[in-house]
């Protein structure tokens, strides 16, 4: 059978519009069915269950209507009687569709208005499910594109294929873009929103220069050095910290390249933004000591339970370790993961005066010893009242001028100063009315009652509602600096972890969760582990 030239058109134009619009044809082809439905429900009623087919092949249009077969008929246009329809069809059941073949139709000007409207929204729909799903999987990826206009001091850019905006905050400092500039930059997120997907480009993000040092580097693209982890203040001035898998490559001088032309290539593209290349270590102090460069370290002490180091540097040294506006040392925190503390020796050595003294002080009024037992007790390492109390006599009895018996009455003394305090902590803790059964909590000491009382925590159920943050406090930091706001008790003497243990017991233990509820979280949390992508290897990546 011959092809008529109008259904051979309308396949061809189902061709163009698809190849035009970047999407496949059979989407097209349903755009068109639809509108067809659509104009003939105008014409047979709106009531009326009509199905449009186009042959892909040959371009023939196909009306039918259906049919569904129900015991009693309320809707003769779109129900049949299974007595009717088992004179059409005698294995029809209740519950089927009949089609019944329509008549061709003519369009006329406003059912084939209506029908180019449902085939421009369609087409338009499946346009923007194509840029999203495009630009979706090239997340992380740099793209390059042409400024189209910029409002507002957002930049618009023309990618090609699609439209893309570098908002305001995400341009570095001070660099401006006209109509038709080239512009290169990082896709970190695409949304779809009610009018059309919208891809979010970045050129201050930390890695849109790792990306860079990936394309100016062969190595760091073959997987030679990996790029552990980057900061910027962008604009002015980066770190990044390189590692190299094999030993006769030096990462540092790979990435400088010959003269400095590889780093110079990402500074120029990064209007002149300084950038400090590092060698990663996998001992965090060395690590640390190389993050602060240009600054010599004298020495680091680290707490790794609250992730803090405290450096110590030489008093002309200090302006150089925290830079400018504290740029320095706040971008060798971002880049270490570390919260970073920098002291002079003369700051450190007066701090190490002070806590000997107190300590000299507090071993001297609980133990009722003259201060010179006190500093010998300071001076070798003893911290608290419970050390000297509980620790092996011997620790004790071996140190200059003390003997077993001496070492005996100091423990004695200890035992019976913290039992003293023992009974005074819990007069007060029952002046307060905190619950005995707080007690039965592992962990839970009656100092620590005291100060959950003080706090109106008083019931096992009191501190199954309370977060981590409440006992140990929680830092935040905003414009480029952190403050810290003070929990329950002070970070050294509760870890986080300690705190979330004590919390989730007390939750099993009152019942606002049941063991079952906790193996499931187990569960869930086990599987967003497996399928995260390590923060370090995000950024190289």
């Amino acid at each position: 059978m011959a092809v008529s030239a109008n259904r051979l058109e309308l396949l061809q134009i189902a061709e163009a519009v698809a190849r035009e619009k970047v999407i496949d044809r059979t989407i097209v082809i349903a755009a068109m069915e639809d509108a067809i439905q659509k104009a003939a429900k105008a014409r047979y009623g709106s009531e009326t269950d009509v199905r449009a087919e186009i042959n892909d092949k040959t371009g023939e249009i196909r009306l039918a209507r259906l049919l569904h077969v129900v015991e009693e008929v309320e809707n003769s246009m779109s129900e049949v009687s299974l007595v009717d329809a088992m004179a059409r069809n005698p294995e029809a059941k209740i519950g089927d569709a009949l089609s019944e073949p329509l008549p061709p139709m003519d369009f006329g000007r406003i059912a084939a208005q209506s029908a180019k409207q449902v085939i421009v929204q369609k087409v338009r729909e499946a346009e923007r499910d194509r840029q999203f799903e495009e630009y979706q999987d090239r997340i992380g990826t740099v793209v390059n594109g042409t400024v189209k206009r910029v409002e507002y001091g957002n930049v618009i850019v023309d990618l090609g294929r699609g439209e893309a905006i570098i908002r305001r905050d995400e341009l570095i400092p001070r660099e401006t873009f006209r109509y038709g500039d080239r512009v290169r930059a990082y896709i970190h997120d695409v949304r779809r929103e009610q009018r059309g997907p919208q891809i979010f480009l970045s050129r201050s993000h930390p890695a849109f220069m790792a990306k860079l040092f990936e394309m100016e580097v062969p190595e760091i693209y073959d997987g030679i050095i990996e790029l552990r982890s980057v900061a910027r203040d962008p604009g002015s001035r980066a770190k990044i910290a390189v590692i190299s898998n094999d030993s006769s490559i030096d990462p540092v001088g790979a990435c400088v390249g010959m003269r400095g032309s590889r780093v110079q290539a990402v500074v120029g593209e990064l209007q002149g933004e300084k950038i400090d290349i590092i060698p990663w270590s996998p001992d965090a102090a060395t690590f640390i000591v190389n993050a602060l460069q240009p600054a010599e370290v004298a020495k680091v002490v680290l707490d790794e339970d609250q992730a803090k180091i405290e450096v110590v540097v030489p008093d002309e040294q200090l302006s150089l370790a925290i830079g400018r506006r504290g740029q320095n040392v706040r971008l060798a925190s971002q880049l270490t993961g570390w919260d970073i503390d920098i002291l002079t020796e003369e700051e450190e050595s007066q701090r190490r005066q002070k806590e000997f003294a107190e300590r000299t002080e507090l071993f001297t009024k609980a133990l009722d010893v003259d201060e010179m037992v006190g500093q010998l007790l300071s001076t070798e390492g003893f911290t608290s009242v419970e050390e000297v109390a509980y620790v092996e006599l011997d620790e004790i009895a071996f140190i200059e001028g003390f003997d077993d018996d001496t070492a005996t009455e100091i423990q004695t003394r200890a035992r019976e100063y913290l039992e003293k305090l023992e009974a005074e902590q819990d007069a007060e803790r029952i002046e307060l009315g905190v619950s005995d059964e707080l007690r039965e909590i592992e962990g839970v000491t009656t100092g620590m009652m005291v100060a959950f009382g003080k706090n109106d925590v008083k019931t096992v159920e009191d501190l199954g509602y309370c977060a981590a943050d409440d006992l140990i406090g929680w830092t935040e930091r905003k414009d480029g600096e952190t403050q810290r706001f003070e929990g329950i008790f002070p970070p050294a003497d509760m870890s986080r972890a300690e705190a979330e243990a004590l919390i989730m017991t007390a939750r099993l233990k009152s019942g606002l969760i049941s063991a079952e509820d906790l193996a499931v979280d187990d569960e869930a949390e086990a599987g967003a582990e497996e399928g995260a992508v390590p923060a370090a290897e995000e950024v190289a990546q």
